[in-house]
């Protein structure tokens, strides 16, 4: 399998987890707000601090986003491009959304692709400070009690990284059992959550949101994405029961390369490495 060599040592623990509870509910943002605030209303208003979301058709501007890019330090084994501020309105193809705390303060990791007000299909890595909503839209969203989203220094990566941390409960309304996790590097997205799930007896689950990168792409439809730094976005993961009776991931993705290479597709079990993390929650259905 594909590996990065990172600048840190690995950290024994490989998937930073948090039981916790959770709901999955909807709520529009309106226009006119920063992002990262709406975001923090719809979640509030259900009583939840953190969580995840997805997001499709959306109108935001102003507008300003990075893409993954080599590293021109060696510090990190990947970074980010310049900053880039297209003009006019950018229209969203699709979104995913983490939702926790920096620095004290509410933050978000968002990926998505999209088109710009000239025409550019493009993607990456959203940001919250110059991100705003230009006409409202519609967010599906998970919600989770009892975790919470944290960024705090990684030692392998040398990023800030979300990951879960225990919180106490908000007395938000739950219904499923879930768990906050973070995914960290050179281990198979698909396998190493069928592991996950083999040691805390989760049949079936759905996965909520999913933010994070791997190391290339290789699709169930035989395309290949050779470009080691991505940006990825979930649209739509399920943990399910093989035909061997373990449990198997059907992880659908989009991302977006350092060369701009945009791709969209299932997974191939296996073959799909965590370049510097990926961030999710997992809801257990049975």
């Amino acid at each position: 399998m594909r590996s990065i060599k990172q600048p840190g040592a690995p950290v024994a623990e490989r998937i930073q987890w948090v039981e916790a509870r959770g709901r999955a509910f909807s709520f529009r943002v309106e226009a006119g707000l920063p992002l990262l605030e709406a975001a923090r209303r719809g979640f509030a208003a259900e009583g939840f601090a953190s969580g995840v979301l997805n997001f499709g058709s959306a109108a935001l501007g102003p507008f300003a986003y990075v893409m993954p890019a080599l590293s021109k330090t060696g510090e990190n084994a990947a970074f980010y491009s310049d900053t880039f501020r297209p003009s006019g309105v950018t229209r969203t193809k699709l979104g995913c959304m983490t939702l926790g705390m920096r620095d004290g303060a509410p933050f978000f990791h968002c990926h998505g692709l999209w088109t710009e007000a000239d025409g550019k299909a493009s993607g990456g890595h959203m940001l919250p400070d110059e991100t705003v909503v230009a006409e409202p839209f519609e967010v599906e969203a998970f919600g989770i009690d009892g975790a919470m989203f944290t960024a705090e220094p990684d030692t392998e990566t040398n990023f800030k990284l979300f990951g879960p941390v225990s919180a106490a409960s908000t007395g938000a309304r739950t219904t499923s059992r879930a768990f906050a996790l973070r995914l960290r590097p050179n281990q198979d997205f698909a396998g190493c959550l069928e592991a996950f799930c083999r040691t805390h007896g989760i049949a079936r689950a759905k996965i909520h949101g999913g933010v994070g990168s791997t190391i290339g792409a290789r699709f169930t439809h035989g395309g290949v994405t050779e470009s080691f730094a991505t940006e990825l976005a979930v649209t739509a993961g399920t943990i399910v029961e093989g035909s061997s009776g373990a449990p198997e991931a059907a992880l659908d993705i989009a991302l977006i390369d350092y060369t701009g290479g945009i791709a969209e597709g299932r997974l191939i079990r296996g073959h799909n490495p965590v370049l510097m993390t990926m961030e999710l929650a997992l809801e257990v259905l049975g």
